[in-house]
């Protein structure tokens, strides 16, 4: 029986001879889900109670390995979920936590997007959405350095150089996670050979460098579109919103104060 809130007591909730155990019966009446029952199932129904825990950041994804543990934000923003990168961070208090395995095991080989969160002059500018080419070797190394699966993750790297500044086919480099100055960027997939597109357009996202180049974990963004025919090579993406945020940190005064602030990846409701 519940009671409302002028003392009158209500109608009673059935549910009945079920087999379900009476955490979960609590849980209908509540809405509260006790810990360590949240399922990725339940982030992808996205409910009131589930909501209202990302909403909290009180929901994260964890990685254990010889060093420890590893946790990643997961957090909602537009109707959209978003995986951060994992790091050696406190699990905050009270939280629910998924193996970040299984939580990354819901992207959509068909559809994967990945953000760039793009920041200078000391505040978050924007966040760039990239739509990547489903089931391609540098599609596969991007996503692990959004989510910082192997460890490394281009969270707090630099933007590196501009290239043909105002002209068609500007485009802007970045992604050195191993010493930020463009010297490193090491690849961290064995192979990154495959069938890749061709583009002369805006926001094309591509490695500027030949798949298996010692630096071949940088990547590139182009911010105008070519002329003259003249295409990309090795296009593994293509922004699909932000794009005016890369072309303002283009115009930035100095491109090496614009930073990667965070990173992730969309996780499909």
């Amino acid at each position: 029986m519940m009671t409302t809130e002028t003392g009158a007591t209500a109608d009673p909730v059935h549910l009945g001879d079920s087999a379900s155990s009476i955490m979960n019966k609590v849980q209908e009446i509540t809405g509260e889900i006790p810990q360590k029952q949240l399922t990725v199932e339940d982030l992808r129904r996205m409910r009131e109670p589930v909501k209202r825990l990302v909403e909290a950041g009180r929901v994260v994804a964890v990685q254990e390995d010889q060093d420890g543990r590893r946790s990643a934000r997961i957090t909602l923003q537009d109707g959209q979920l978003f995986l951060h990168p994992l790091l050696r961070q406190p699990t905050p208090a009270h939280a629910h936590t998924l193996q970040e395995s299984e939580v990354v095991g819901v992207l959509e080989p068909s559809c994967t997007l990945a953000f760039l969160d793009l920041g200078w002059a000391g505040s978050t500018r924007g966040r760039v959405t990239i739509r990547l080419t489903p089931d391609t070797p540098l599609a596969r190394q991007f996503v692990l350095l959004c989510t910082g699966q192997r460890g490394h993750t281009y969270r707090n790297t630099k933007l590196l150089e501009v290239w043909d500044k105002g002209q068609p086919g500007e485009c802007v480099g970045g992604g050195d996670y191993g010493s930020n100055d463009g010297k490193g960027g090491a690849p961290l997939l064995s192979d990154l050979q495959g069938q890749y597109r061709r583009s002369d357009r805006a926001g094309a996202v591509l490695c500027w460098l030949a798949p298996g180049d010692p630096k071949s974990a940088q990547f590139t963004i182009t911010t105008r579109d070519l002329q003259g025919g003249k295409q990309r090579v090795n296009v593994f993406g293509d922004v699909v919103s932000g794009l005016d945020v890369v072309r303002a940190a283009v115009n930035h005064s100095n491109i090496r104060e614009v930073t990667v602030v965070d990173c992730g990846v969309v996780l499909p409701l």
